[in-house]
């Protein structure tokens, strides 16, 4: 009987004497219903905002690999008596690599800068989001066609549609378009 007294003084410490603790929907409402708040409509336009601004970065992450290119490029020596290296003129290489620079730089980059800026921008609708961007990979992936199932005359349709789908109407022309493909690799006409 001690033994349940304590326990019973100390739970009722532990609450804030008396206090009934909060459920999680309570303490914070917008993560409980995420999924609710977002309609597929406004899911897929912000989802095209957010391709937009990493398309975006992608003129200042280019320019930046230029400027780079061409300050470590443009300040090598050239030795005047070998003018050639791999059968091409060393100016012309130096320009191939900086324009190599241009597109590392714009390839590797844009899509964590971008991405990174817009989640930084839209901090309070990223569980949303989230949720959002969950069931919707998930519905991709159910609905997409087995890739065991192409031959080199038939590739299999679109398979990246969860980065090129911005409106609900491509979403179903996607999903037309892989129940087609479904029916013909399964079911081959004679």
């Amino acid at each position: 009987m001690l033994q349940r007294a304590q326990w019973v003084s100390t739970r009722a410490k532990s609450t804030a004497a008396g206090a009934k603790p909060k459920p999680a929907a309570s303490i914070n409402p917008s993560v409980a219903t995420s999924a609710e708040t977002l309609s597929w409509p406004k899911y897929l336009e912000i989802k095209r905002s957010k391709r937009t601004w990493q398309t975006v970065v992608t003129i200042p992450c280019a320019l930046l690999g230029l400027a780079g290119g061409a300050m470590y490029f443009g300040n090598l020596d050239t030795d005047p008596l070998n003018l050639s290296w791999f059968g091409v003129d060393p100016f012309f290489f130096y320009g191939f690599c900086t324009l190599g620079c241009v597109g590392t730089c714009r390839c590797s980059h844009w899509p964590t800068i971008g991405g990174s800026i817009w989640r930084f921008t839209h901090r309070r609708v990223l569980p949303q989001i989230d949720a959002k961007d969950r069931e919707f990979f998930r519905r991709i992936a159910k609905n997409r066609v087995d890739a065991s199932l192409q031959n080199p005359t038939q590739p299999v349709p679109d398979y990246y549609a969860g980065e090129k789908v911005g409106s609900l109407h491509q979403y179903r022309q996607w999903l037309r378009d892989q129940s087609k493909y479904r029916r013909k690799a399964v079911l081959p006409e004679e």
